[in-house]
């Protein structure tokens, strides 16, 4: 005799024997969906993905048998789901404008057929994470199908080159308990159970986003934790549809949890409309979309994470490199408390349970460049956005995000309102992998990135200083050279660290350019000190044409075009070196 006995919000206790810890149930004749989240004698706990309105106490339960898991294989990419991995498509299609409580929807096409090439020189015995064969998915990525990790045997068939369906078996295995085991295109995996790999690599290359003041200042290494705090109006939602768009990722994940309805329409109509810059084709042919808004249940949220690092994870193991953004964990951590909350746990900082700093921990520990169980390279990239009340990053969940991560983009109220994009504040941001990006930097771009980043971050913390003086007394108390040190981090704001995210020229940023931009840079400064240390006055310097077109040259110059850009500087730095001659000569007459 199953039975509900109370119901709290989405959590219910329920009369449920024999039933496990984290196994799914139906609950109700509605038949919503719920997981089991804790067991007290024959009484199990458990929260409804679902708003539980009209259900009432008495009604029966249904243990399904299984966690939570989603379903992997063909058909993922180009897809939008809901938190718990329903499409939303379908479900669309079902209910309408309104998700329709208790709809059973496949996650995949049970009704399209896939082309399936075995492998030509698989062996007898099998083992977890080997390939099977290939699909094609899209014109971009084909998908190898895996044995399930926990699956070893003895092969006893494969299927031949053809189409199939992802019911259709395609191989079976004898178990070393004798049994048979059926594989199919598709396996389910437990969400809240990391995918198994042979080991952890080193993460060795950095995630380019074309975005400057992330790749050249604070980069971020394929398989590394990285972070975007920020208040709201800050600019989160843009970096990160810059990240989705230009990373040279192989696979790019997006997981709306929580966040405003209009946010998340405005994605899913503009994704399926971009194009992918690498190679000419829709961006959604190597994306997937996981939305939750913050009007669906707040249970789902917090769920909607691990459906979607649980997914990046499966392309991983086939040798992607995947990126993930998750937008926002200040929401799910949000559920977390709430749940807490119903559930009567002792809350701590600012009402979060205690668990908060393991859960984030965990969840960022999934992140990583792995040999896979078939011996390849993969990588995850997490990158979470954090929304602080207020802009307090010293709230608990930036806090602890900011002692996990490797890198930290902390975006600012006061550049957003000042209209500096991407509002990523350099005082308050890090990258702890530098080194690591630098041999990346100095192998494939230029010798000098390292020294010549330390050289640029140096003038933005001189300004910084300088500033405060500015502000009590005024720029005629600064000496010369301090005045163009103003200048010289003005020129590197405005044209290195601003860049607009809609221009179709400085939207998307090559490391190349990137590089020939801060060099440039750095060249007329370097050139400027000179002059000053032979007293021009900085006030000469600075009606050199060639600054103002230095601010402008990000936009004026095209990834191809730096033979032109490098052309302008050398003009410039002639023009300085006539200035040079020209006051030498008054000088000496």
């Amino acid at each position: 005799m199953s039975e509900i006995l109370e119901i709290n919000g989405p959590i219910l206790r329920v009369k449920l024997p024999g039933a496990r810890n984290g196994e799914q149930v139906r609950i109700g004749s509605i038949g919503l969906i719920g997981e089991i989240i804790g067991l007290e004698g024959d009484d199990a706990i458990v929260q409804a993905y679902e708003s539980t309105e009209s259900v009432r106490p008495g009604e029966s339960v249904t243990a399904l048998g299984h966690p939570l898991s989603v379903e992997l294989g063909p058909g993922l990419l180009g897809r939008i789901f809901d938190g718990v991995q329903r499409p939303l498509i379908d479900i669309f299609k079902a209910s309408g404008d309104h998700i329709g409580r208790g709809l059973e929807t496949a996650a995949l096409d049970r009704s399209k057929r896939w082309s399936f090439t075995p492998r030509e020189d698989i062996g007898p015995q099998l083992h977890g994470g080997e390939t099977l064969g290939d699909v094609p998915e899209t014109e971009t990525i084909t998908q190898r199908i895996l044995v399930p990790p926990d699956v070893r045997g003895e092969l006893i068939e494969l299927a031949p080159a053809g189409d199939y369906t992802l019911d259709d078996v395609i191989a079976r295995v004898r178990l070393a308990d004798g049994r048979e085991r059926q594989l199919h295109l598709y396996q389910r995996w437990p969400v809240r159970t990391p995918r198994p790999y042979a080991r952890r690599d080193h993460a060795v290359a950095p995630l380019l986003t074309g975005q400057r003041i992330l790749d050249t200042f604070f980069p971020l290494l394929k398989g590394g934790k990285g972070a975007i705090p920020g208040p709201f109006g800050a600019g989160k939602t843009m970096t990160q549809h810059q990240i989705a768009r230009w990373s040279n990722a192989d696979i790019v994940l997006y997981v709306g949890c929580g966040e405003r309805g209009n946010e998340m329409v405005d994605i899913l109509e503009s994704f399926p409309e971009l194009t992918d810059p690498h190679t000419g084709r829709s961006l959604m042919e190597r994306t997937l979309l996981v939305a939750n808004t913050s009007n669906m249940p707040v249970v789902a949220r917090e769920a909607s994470i691990y459906v979607g690092v649980t997914m990046a994870e499966f392309f991983r193991d086939q040798g992607f490199d995947v990126v993930m953004v998750a937008d926002s964990t200040s929401r799910w951590a949000e559920a977390l408390r709430e749940v807490g909350g119903r559930l009567g746990q002792m809350p701590v900082e600012e009402g979060y349970p205690a668990y908060l700093s393991s859960r984030l921990s965990a969840f960022y520990e999934r992140a990583g460049r792995v040999e896979t169980l078939n011996g390849e390279r993969g990588s995850v990239t997490l990158i979470g956005a954090v929304s602080p009340p207020g802009g307090d990053f010293s709230e608990p969940v930036t806090s602890h995000t900011k002692d996990i991560v490797q890198t930290f983009w902390a975006l600012s109220k006061e550049l957003a309102d000042a209209r500096h994009y991407p509002a990523v504040d350099w005082n308050g941001s890090f990258a702890k992998d530098v080194q690591t990006a630098a041999h990346w930097w100095q192998e494939h771009v230029a010798k000098d990135w390292l020294v010549a980043r330390g050289e640029a971050l140096g003038l933005l913390a001189e300004e910084q200083e300088l500033a405060r003086i500015v502000n009590l007394v005024g720029p005629e108390a600064l000496a010369p050279k301090q005045r163009w040190a103003l200048e010289g981090a003005a020129l590197i704001k405005d044209a290195l660290l601003q860049q607009n995210a809609t221009d179709p020229v400085d939207s998307y940023c090559s490391p190349e350019k990137q590089y020939a931009l801060l060099a440039a840079v750095l060249r007329v400064y370097r050139k400027g000190q000179e002059l000053i240390d032979l007293g021009e006055p900085v006030t000469q310097i600075l009606t050199l044409p060639g600054l103002a077109r230095l601010r402008r040259a990000k936009a004026a110059y095209g990834d191809k075009q730096l033979t032109e850009l490098n052309g302008f500087v050398r003009e410039t730095l002639d023009a300085m070196d006539a200035m040079r001659v020209e006051y030498e000569r008054s000088s000496a007459t």
